[in-house]
């Protein structure tokens, strides 16, 4: 029970589709180790069944539709999460959202939703957490990126790209300023990771099959196998325990040796 009784907030909580994403991964990986969830998605009933898989199990978890890109929908949340359980413990800013296509590709419009979805987001998060974690000296604050913030995936992903690494960099920059305040940040960098989304979004980068296109991303990894949301949990749990109290501001990359690969 790593987390027991701590209160962690996963943005992002729900799946797109049928199956698992990795913040509904997450959510079920944390209330397995004794945390309290916060289960936030812009689905209502995405973050309603998030939360019934973890009460079905036994754990604790309140689920909450909003957009995480409006600074006074983040605000409330956070209120009402302090209403419910008190503290906040652990934020998990688990949201991205991108537009295929290069700078003359897409739209401005499109390249400032992204922004707002991908890293204002964790701008208002951050700042109704960090308050009273400096106060308690703990805390633990971490994004989920993607190799795409490192390298070229091999499509043109432009907004998508440059604003997870932006989220890299914000985190790194958190991770210093509070570093002697007790408080921990970090990045998750996903590689290829089989989830729903990508049967609507990145698969037809591959091909109109989506089996074809699967096989077409194992391919990539060197370990012959697209990673699960399962891989990408279990490495958010060893961050956001004490298992990794000595581990801040950087990026740990799980993406079965992708980008050593391209090094």
């Amino acid at each position: 029970m790593k987390l027991a009784n701590q209160v962690v907030i996963v943005t992002g909580a729900g799946s797109i589709a049928a199956g698992w994403g990795i913040g509904k991964a997450c959510s079920v990986t944390y209330a397995r180790a004794g945390a309290r969830v916060v289960a936030v998605d812009i689905s209502e009933s995405s973050a309603k069944e998030t939360a019934a898989i973890i009460k079905s199990e036994g754990g604790q978890c309140l689920p909450l539709a909003l957009d995480v890109s409006n600074p006074s929908a983040v605000a409330e949340m956070a209120v009402e999460v302090r209403r419910h359980w008190d503290t906040i413990d652990v934020l998990h800013h688990n949201v991205g959202i991108g537009r295929v296509g290069g700078a003359t590709d897409i739209s401005f419009e499109d390249w400032q939703h992204v922004q707002s979805v991908n890293v204002d987001s964790l701008f208002h998060l951050s700042r109704e957490v960090l308050p009273e974690m400096r106060e308690r000296r703990r805390g633990v604050i971490l994004a989920t990126s993607s190799v795409a913030s490192l390298r070229y995936v091999g499509y043109p992903h432009l907004a998508y790209s440059v604003t997870k690494a932006a989220t890299n960099h914000f985190i790194k920059m958190l991770a210093l300023e509070h570093a002697g305040q007790g408080i921990r940040c970090n990045s998750i960098v996903a590689g290829l990771i089989d989830t729903p989304r990508i049967a609507q979004t990145v698969a037809r980068q591959f091909s109109d099959d989506l089996e074809t296109a699967r096989a077409a991303r194992s391919r990539q990894v060197p370990m012959q196998k697209m990673g699960s949301a399962w891989d990408v949990a279990h490495a958010a749990l060893f961050l956001a325990s004490d298992d990794a109290a000595y581990v801040t501001g950087t990026e740990l990359v799980v993406d079965g040796g992708l980008t050593a690969k391209y090094a």
